[in-house]
């Protein structure tokens, strides 16, 4: 029976990664889910999915939870994530899916750490995280509104 729940823990989980993949691919990200996530690799640092548009990087350790809650996250999942978001010069985030809340991205600095050394994502963070326009900003790929003339067209600076 405990094997029945870790198998459909990691079926959420891969569907998550792959509608993240989906979502990201959309925006016009040139994005993959790493083939070795989840798994116990000792030869590369992988996150789950990585994502690169216009030469931005953005990489994700992707969470899907039943409901709103804290998350914890062991020291070596950090640890990669950061190692990996450095060698590629990109940002890194906790993307996390919640039904009928949708998608919430946290960067690695609202993670509080534990008294074992691992890490934590509290509720209340999760909650006023935002949506896929923080990534794109956090990047430089969102066009601020006094951009655009009064036409709809960019203005050049």
């Amino acid at each position: 029976m405990g094997r029945w729940l870790v198998s459909r823990g990691r079926s959420r989980g891969y569907r998550a990664e792959r509608e993240l993949v989906l979502m990201l691919w959309r925006l016009g990200f040139a994005v993959m889910r790493a083939p070795a996530s989840g798994a116990r690799i000792k030869r590369a640092d992988y996150p789950d999915v990585v994502a690169i548009k216009n030469g931005k990087v953005a990489v994700f350790e992707v969470k899907s939870r039943k409901s709103l809650g804290t998350i914890y996250l062991n020291k070596e999942q950090l640890r990669k994530l950061r190692e990996f978001s450095e060698r590629a010069g990109g940002r890194a985030y906790v993307a996390v899916r919640i039904p009928h809340k949708g998608w919430k991205f946290v960067s690695l600095q609202e993670l509080r750490e534990t008294d074992s050394g691992n890490y934590r994502l509290d509720k209340e963070v999760i909650e006023t995280a935002g949506g896929v326009s923080t990534v794109l900003r956090d990047l430089g790929l969102l066009k601020p509104l006094d951009s655009f003339t009064s036409n709809g067209k960019t203005r050049s600076k």
